[in-house]
């Protein structure tokens, strides 16, 4: 499924199976919520949930909260992220909050935030009274 595809392609990881993808020049609010791999190369305003991957591209701007297995930053997120791996990639920017257990940056990436390792934070959960 695409939405708004105008022919650019996403990574290889994510082009092998279903991909929804919001090119460049789209703007969306709102709640996405999928079983598929996403790809944005555009602008989404709310809260983003997929079981697959999630790919911000070198024009991906996300304000808000993204619920993943894997996330791939080469864009801009300002929010919270929980996923079980996060690799923000060299033009990849995150802003705010981190909760994986694989946090992945590569030189030239930029993250400003805090940083949790989800193991860590159940450990923390199930000692406090």
């Amino acid at each position: 499924m695409a939405i708004f595809n105008n022919g650019d392609s996403p990574s290889k990881s994510t082009s092998n199976s279903n991909t929804t993808i919001i090119t460049a020049g789209a703007k969306i609010k709102g709640e996405i919520n999928l079983s598929c791999n996403l790809y944005i190369d555009g602008e989404l305003e709310g809260t983003i949930k997929s079981s697959k991957e999630v790919n911000i591209g070198k024009n991906g701007h996300v304000k808000g909260s993204i619920v993943t297995e894997r996330l791939v930053v080469q864009g801009f997120i300002e929010g919270s992220i929980d996923a079980k791996t996060v690799e923000i990639k060299a033009a990849g920017h995150v802003s705010g909050e981190i909760i994986s257990s694989e946090l992945i940056i590569e030189s030239k990436g930029v993250f400003e935030g805090n940083s949790i390792v989800k193991d860590a934070k159940l450990a923390l959960a199930k000692t406090k009274v």
